[in-house]
C-alpha cells in the first residue's frame, strides 16, 4: 500500500462502479471522485495490483465543465477522503452528466461482456424520473449505521467508518425530518428509516419485529414488511411498473401460458403484468423471502391465475424443468418470463435453465449493467435477441442505474 504516494492524473473516461479511469505510466489507476476530461491531484490507496492501482481525488486542478458544488457537503472533495460520507459518489457532477456517463457504462457494459453493437444498445438514454429538478429528495429508505459510541451515520465510501453528518439530502423530506441524526443507539448496528406511501415516515432501529406497511402504485395497494425490499426512489415502483409492460410485446404474450415472475419480491411486477393484460393472466412470482411470497400472494390475490411460490430461483426453476410434461412445456413456449435478480445478475444456472424452457420472450429488470451484460451474452448463446432496453435514473447522486431489456426468441 502506498497510502502517502500522490500523483497528478489526467482522467480519461468512466468506469463501472462510479469511479473514474486514468493512467500512469501504461497502469490503469481508478480514482474516486473525479470526473472524466479533469486533471486532479490524487492520493494512491492501493498499488498492490499490477495491472491497476486505486486512488482518491485530494485536489481538482482542473475542473470539468460537468463539475458543480457537491449536493452534500458531507461528502464533498473538500473533506479528507476517510471524512467523505458514502452514497453519493455523482454528486459533484451536473445531474444530465451523470445521466450520459450513466448511458456510457451501459453501452460499454453490453458491448464488452455481451459482445452486442446494436442500435438498440447504442440509441438507449436515462431517463429521469419526476421529482425535483437537481435530483434530490426522492430516497425513502436510509440506513445509518452506528458506532461504537452509539452515533448513527452513513459508512465513509469504501469503508465502515460512521461518519456524522447534519444532513441528508437524497431522502426525502419526511425521512430527513425523521432521521436521528443527533441521537444515540449503543449497542446497536444500524437504524433504518422509512417512508411509506401511507403513514408517514418511521424507524426501524436494529433487528426490531417487522410491521406491515402499505406501498401505492397508481390505484393499487402493495402490503409488505416495512423491513422487506420495496424500490427507494419516490417514482421508482410505478416507472418501472409502466416499462414492464410496455417492455412485453403483446403479439408474444399468451393470457393462458405458464408465465413467470421470477425474484418476484411482494408481486409488484407480477401485478403489473395481470393489470396488462386483464384478470384471466396466468403467472406465478417466485421468490426465496418466505415472507415476501406470503404478501406476494395477498397482494395477487385478485388475479385467479396468479400464484406465489417460494423457493430459490435457481432450484426452483431446475424442478421446474426437470417435472414438466408435454403440457406444461408448450405453456412454457408461449410464456412472458419476467425476471428482477440481484445485484450480481441470474447467473449461468438461471439462463440455462430459462433458455431451456425456450420462453416467447424475457423482460429483464437490471439494476447492474455488468450482469445485465454478462447475462444477455448468455442468452445470445440459447437463442434470444436484445430487442429494446430502457434506462432510468432511479438513483441520482449515485453511480447506479436501473435497466429494463426485452428479449426475444429467435
Amino acid at each position: 500500500m502506498a497510502e502517502s504516494k500522490e500523483l497528478e492524473l489526467d482522467v480519461t473516461n468512466i468506469a463501472h462502479g462510479g469511479i473514474s479511469v486514468a493512467r500512469h505510466d501504461g497502469r490503469v489507476i481508478f480514482v474516486s471522485d473525479a470526473i472524466p476530461g479533469e486533471r486532479v491531484l490524487a492520493r494512491i490507496t492501493e498499488d498492490s495490483k499490477k495491472s491497476f492501482w486505486r486512488a482518491e481525488t485530494v485536489k481538482v486542478i482542473e475542473p470539468s465543465e460537468h463539475r458543480q458544488m457537491h449536493v452534500w457537503s458531507s461528502a464533498s472533495v473538500a473533506r479528507a477522503p476517510e471524512n467523505r460520507a458514502g452514497g453519493a459518489e455523482f454528486g459533484h457532477i451536473e445531474i444530465s452528466h451523470q445521466r450520459e456517463l450513466k448511458r456510457q457504462v451501459v453501452v460499454d457494459s453490453l458491448q464488452r461482456f455481451a459482445k452486442l453493437d446494436s442500435p438498440v444498445a447504442d440509441d438507449v438514454v436515462v431517463e429521469a424520473l419526476p421529482g425535483a429538478d437537481d435530483g434530490t429528495g426522492w430516497r425513502t429508505r436510509v440506513r445509518l449505521h452506528v458506532d461504537a459510541s452509539g452515533r448513527p451515520g452513513p459508512y465513509a465510501a469504501r469503508s465502515h467508518t460512521v461518519i456524522a453528518v447534519s444532513e441528508l439530502p437524497l431522502a426525502t423530506e419526511l425521512v430527513q425530518e425523521a432521521a436521528p441524526l443527533d441521537a444515540k443507539f449503543v449497542g446497536e448496528e444500524h437504524v433504518d428509516i422509512v417512508q411509506a406511501a401511507t403513514g408517514g415516515a418511521r424507524l426501524i432501529v436494529g433487528d426490531q419485529k417487522p410491521s406491515t406497511i402499505t406501498e401505492v402504485v397508481g390505484d393499487r395497494e402493495f402490503r409488505l414488511a416495512d423491513t422487506g425490499f420495496w424500490q427507494v426512489h419516490t417514482h421508482a415502483a410505478q416507472t418501472l411498473t409502466t416499462a414492464v409492460q410496455e417492455a412485453i410485446d403483446p403479439a408474444l404474450f399468451d393470457t393462458k401460458a405458464h408465465n413467470l415472475d421470477l425474484y418476484g419480491g411482494v408481486g409488484l411486477l407480477a401485478a403489473a403484468v395481470g393489470d396488462r393484460f386483464g384478470a384471466g393472466t396466468k403467472i406465478t412470482s417466485v421468490e426465496s423471502d418466505a415472507t415476501a411470497t406470503g404478501f406476494a400472494a395477498r397482494n395477487l390475490a385478485e388475479w385467479i391465475g396468479a400464484d406465489a411460490a417460494t423457493g430459490r430461483v435457481e432450484r426452483w426453476i431446475a424442478q421446474l424443468a426437470a417435472t414438466a410434461n408435454a403440457h406444461d412445456r408448450a405453456r412454457l413456449r408461449a410464456a412472458t418470463i419476467v425476471l428482477d435478480p440481484p445485484r450480481s445478475g441470474a447467473g449461468k444456472q438461471v439462463v440455462q435453465a430459462i433458455g431451456g424452457l425456450q420462453p416467447a420472450q424475457i423482460v429483464y429488470v437490471a439494476c447492474d449493467p455488468v450482469a445485465l451484460a454478462r447475462d444477455v451474452g448468455l442468452f445470445a448463446e440459447r437463442g434470444y435477441d436484445l430487442t429494446a432496453l430502457r434506462a432510468f435514473d432511479l438513483f441520482p447522486h449515485t453511480h447506479h442505474v436501473e435497466a429494463v431489456a426485452t428479449l426475444t426468441r429467435r
